[in-house]
């Protein structure tokens, strides 16, 4: 059975996704960072949980999006740092349970459809989620017929490939892209981030905090690895597994992904345990 380790608070960088949501709830900083994504100016910027945390009825999923804000144009915006690639089409699927989450979030607050406002999420990722090499992947709903016509549904979603080699992007973007993949260079908003990160790696209080995270999501394992043990302890090894499974999605909130990468499941065995999930609700 595999230990359950997270990085300490030293060895956090950008590309880890406490550090990454501290980081962007600096609004100068989040700011900036969606300029340059997205190569517009951007007058000003609200952080929506920071008005109303938003409740999912999903609670089978307990997602919460990382960076969750709206400029002021209307324009909706969810950032992820994508750190694991999931098997399968589950990165995409992933963006459509956002965007559903986000419009039900919209419209939960009293907005009609035909109001919904434009939304835009971004994944970055430290791998390239599609293979074509390209640093930048940007998606819409066009017509399959006639692909000049665009579904002005108002939804976008951009991946960014932090491995990329292909595509016009500006020396800009790659720098942050870079530094996300650890490269540090002299870029200005790459140092103000960096210069970000090393101030707050000083500060006790956050210090604590995360400590005190690490300590709760550990203890929370060794439940659900405990109570997943228990259940299927005269089930054999198979159904043994199958209940720690559904223990840690149900303790610490991860996807059936993550719980597997927590319990090194082989992916050669990973199609037949979803199917044994999808059997247990």
């Amino acid at each position: 059975m595999s230990s359950y380790r997270m990085k300490s608070w030293e060895e956090l960088t950008i590309c880890d996704d406490y550090m990454f949501k501290l980081i962007m709830s600096r609004k100068r900083i989040c700011k900036k960072v969606l300029e340059r994504i997205l190569h517009v100016e951007i007058s000003d910027i609200h952080y929506l949980e920071a008005e109303k945390p938003m409740k999912p009825s999903y609670r089978s999923k307990g997602v919460r999006l990382d960076v969750y804000v709206r400029d002021d144009a209307h324009t909706v915006y969810n950032i992820e740092m994508q750190v694991r690639q999931p098997e399968g089409d589950g990165l995409a699927k992933r963006t459509r349970y956002y965007q559903s989450m986000i419009d039900a979030d919209l419209l939960a607050a009293g907005a009609d459809y035909d109001e919904l406002n434009q939304t835009i999420i971004i994944f970055i990722c430290p791998f390239d989620p599609f293979g074509k090499d390209r640093f930048i992947y940007t998606f819409e709903n066009l017509c399959r017929e006639d692909t000049s016509l665009l579904l002005r549904d108002g939804a976008q979603k951009i991946f960014l490939n932090t491995k990329g080699t292909a595509g016009d992007i500006s020396d800009a973007l790659k720098a942050f892209l870079g530094y996300v993949d650890g490269v540090l260079s002299s870029d200005t908003l790459v140092q103000e981030i960096e210069d970000e990160i090393r101030k707050v790696k000083t500060e006790e209080g956050e210090r604590v905090e995360y400590m005190t995270f690490a300590m709760k999501m550990r203890d929370e394992w060794k439940a659900g690895m405990s109570e997943g043990r228990m259940e299927g302890r005269k089930e054999g090894r198979k159904e043994d597994r199958v209940a720690s499974l559904r223990s840690l999605i149900a303790k610490l909130k991860v996807s059936a992904e993550q719980a597997m990468d927590l319990l090194d499941v082989p992916t050669a065995e990973r199609p037949m345990y979803r199917e044994l999930l999808q059997g247990t609700h």
